[in-house]
């Protein structure tokens, strides 16, 4: 069972920040390097899968309002940095796409099952810190609800003055 996110906003800077993983450029890159932006990180299975490539393309065809909204959005899972540039370059994905091979971030976020993440999408604030956990995600829809979310975060976050 994946962590509660009241775990994960209590006590110090999450650990999870200053693990590096390459990209899909192979590009060593941590959540640490996002301080101060808020973050779309959706764990999946593996590359070129059709729920995964569904997921990855509503990603890809809302990203400017993502960014609009100061919002990185970086996919993870288990597979290569070679098989994640073929991923991202056949259908166009303009965000990060980290190798976690190891599994080491799956399990830090206690999405990790055999090996492989289980689909699943946090948002971090721009504290660092967790905002949202979305579990047992379905791939049709799901960038628009994390997409509806963090515009809520954004807006809650300038009707109290920040």
């Amino acid at each position: 069972m994946p962590p509660p996110v009241e775990e994960h906003r209590a006590g110090p800077e999450p650990a999870f920040r200053e693990i590096a993983l390459l990209d899909q450029f192979g590009r060593t890159r941590r959540l640490a390097d996002y301080a101060g932006e808020i973050v779309a990180l959706y764990f999946y299975p593996h590359d070129d899968t059709p729920g995964c490539t569904v997921e990855g393309k509503e990603f890809r065809d809302r990203h400017e309002k993502f960014r609009a909204l100061g919002c990185a959005v970086v996919g993870v899972s288990a597979d290569s940095v070679a098989s994640h540039r073929a991923f991202a370059g056949q259908h166009g994905f303009p965000f990060t796409l980290l190798a976690d091979e190891r599994g080491e971030l799956a399990a830090a976020f206690g999405v990790l099952r055999g090996g492989r993440a289980v689909r699943a999408t946090f948002v971090i604030g721009r504290d660092g810190r967790i905002a949202r956990a979305f579990h047992d995600v379905t791939p049709r829809g799901h960038a628009q609800r994390v997409l509806n979310f963090v515009q809520a975060l954004v807006e809650s976050h300038r009707m109290i003055g920040g």
